[in-house]
């Protein structure tokens, strides 16, 4: 089961990462842009994704992912660090999360990461 320790390596392995202290809570910011957060004690994670996608993830598995009330209103999603599967899975929801707040410059500098594989 991925973990706090394990959201942080990953985050800061990908490009113009970094780690800044807001709201009482690590956050993960790519060229200055917010991709993730660590609330909750560290035992859940923040991220970008679309409201469509959100809705259906949260349905989909509802174990796994939930919106915060005070995140309904913008395009983030929670998810709970221990029904992840492995750090694989973790991996790709923080790159595409990345993806999201990445800028253009980025994107085509590191056009494969963070789109799910056969598109």
């Amino acid at each position: 089961m991925p973990d706090a320790e394990d959201v942080r390596r990953i985050a800061l392995s990908l490009p113009d990462t970094t780690e800044k202290i807001a709201w009482s809570m690590p956050t993960f910011r790519v060229a200055g842009k917010m991709f993730a957060t660590l609330p909750e004690e560290e035992t859940s994670l923040a991220v970008r994704c679309p409201k469509e996608e959100r809705d259906e993830l949260v349905l989909a598995e509802p174990g796994k992912f939930w919106i915060a009330d005070h995140e309904a209103q913008f395009a983030w999603v929670r998810v709970r660090l221990a029904a992840l599967e492995d750090e694989d899975e973790l991996r790709d929801i923080l790159a595409d999360s990345w993806r999201q707040a990445a800028p253009p410059r980025l994107l085509e500098a590191y056009p494969g990461l963070g789109v799910p594989a056969g598109e």
